[in-house]
């Protein structure tokens, strides 16, 4: 019997073993008891495991929705607003490991517990009984396949057409091994695209999607980044866009865009991004919504697009916009544009979640611009950057988005001023 004290960062729940090793649940909650389990993962100092058998289970223990909710949402059996405080409190206690003491931040939702996903892969599970392919997912911690036939935690429309992507294979009597896996992606209308990766073969290139944020539209491609969650991200970018106060903005790590272009448009706005295929919908994405300017229009205006000029009274670096500024779309490494941070400027960070690169954060300590606007997917790292900036700066704001509904990842919004 292991009795479950706490929830850790990362999600899992965390026990002592009779020998003094430490054991991470999964289907657990603090105050169970553990009585029976299966080992995915054995170190010299600490396993990983599935609970199987709860005695004493907690109040906010709730009946998953879907038998594969290990392997898509393990969060499924928690109650909601368990949920909720659950999050915030991890935020508080990342930041304390760095030394960074924050309130519970408020955490915003759109309450949707469920069909939320707009992408999802599936892999495909060869039923050798009935001489037929399934959906399927990976068991969590393995490499094992289990078969499904339903999710919830992707909007219907995936799921739908993997079904028929399935019956069409079958129909044609193919088999799973020649197959990798089913990657398909949905916007808000409903529209699907993607399809089968086959083994040995190069990715496909899928049919682009379009989706409006804050009446702005934006294309991306199925296989790409962009948001999986749209409403929640628009709450996000809602809150971004009431701490834009400068007419310069450097949106770094910019993906598609979808931050810069959806709060700030109107300023004098340099977006980054490094991945080709990313920085080609962020050209076409700079370029959308520009009336009846032609691309070669458009090219030549954002040629002169440096042309500024200070601000009488204010900072170097401070800017009036012209009537001819247009986004400007860079490809390259965030970190190795470090020329386009000033002093009068907000900075927008949206990091993979490795976070910043050491490069990056020294030049914005050297700097100073006004503002950073750091949002993260992965809260141990923006802590460990957010304390290495409180040099310069000062915390004005923490915010959390529930993005990914019954999962334990966590989005964590940081507003700092320069002091």
């Amino acid at each position: 019997m292991v009795h479950v004290d706490m929830i850790i960062p990362g999600g899992q729940a965390l026990g002592t073993l009779e020998d003094g090793r430490k054991i991470f649940f999964w289907n657990a909650l603090p105050g169970e008891d553990v009585s029976e389990y299966e080992i995915v993962k054995k170190k010299s100092r600490y396993y990983e495991a599935i609970a199987t058998k709860i005695e004493n289970p907690s109040k906010f223990r709730v009946e998953s929705k879907d038998t594969c909710f290990l392997s898509t949402s393990p969060w499924q059996i928690i109650d909601w607003d368990y949920e909720n405080q659950l999050k915030t409190e991890l935020v508080v206690e990342i930041f304390r490991e760095h030394q960074i003491d924050i309130t519970r931040p408020h955490i915003f939702t759109d309450n949707n517990p469920y069909y939320y996903r707009n992408k999802m892969e599936y892999a495909l599970y060869w039923n050798n009984e009935k001489r037929l392919i399934e959906l399927a997912f990976h068991l969590r911690g393995s490499h094992r396949k289990i078969p499904i036939n339903t999710s919830s935690i992707e909007r219907p429309e995936i799921f739908a057409a993997a079904q028929r992507i399935i019956n069409d294979l079958n129909s044609r009597h193919e088999e799973a091994r020649k197959y990798q896996s089913i990657l398909l992606r949905c916007n808000q209308n409903g529209e699907v695209s993607g399809g089968l990766y086959e083994n040995h073969k190069p990715h496909p290139v899928f049919k682009n999607l379009t989706d409006d944020i804050l009446g702005q539209t934006y294309s991306y491609s199925p296989n790409g980044f962009f948001q999986i969650n749209l409403p929640v991200y628009e709450l996000a970018l809602k809150e971004i866009k009431k701490h834009i106060s400068t007419d310069n903005v450097l949106d770094l790590y910019a993906g598609v865009g979808t931050i810069g272009l959806s709060v700030a448009r109107d300023r004098q706005l340099t977006l980054v991004e490094v991945d080709k295929s990313a920085y080609k919908e962020l050209e076409r994405n700079c370029f959308t919504g520009q009336g009846d300017t032609t691309s070669e229009e458009y090219n030549h205006r954002r040629g002169d697009y440096g042309a500024t000029e200070p601000r009488n009274g204010g900072r170097e670096g401070a800017f009036r916009r012209s009537d001819v500024a247009l986004p400007k779309p860079v490809l390259a490494k965030s970190e190795d544009v470090l020329d386009f941070i000033n002093l009068n400027q907000t900075v927008i960070l949206d990091p993979p979640r490795a976070g910043c690169d050491a490069k990056l954060i020294n030049k914005l300590l050297e700097t100073t611009p006004q503002k950073i606007i750091y949002l993260s997917c992965n809260p141990a790292t923006q802590a460990r950057d957010v304390k290495m900036l409180l040099d310069e700066y000062k915390i004005e704001e923490i915010k959390t988005f529930k993005f990914f509904p019954r999962t334990p990842h966590i989005e964590t919004l940081v507003i700092l001023s320069s002091k």
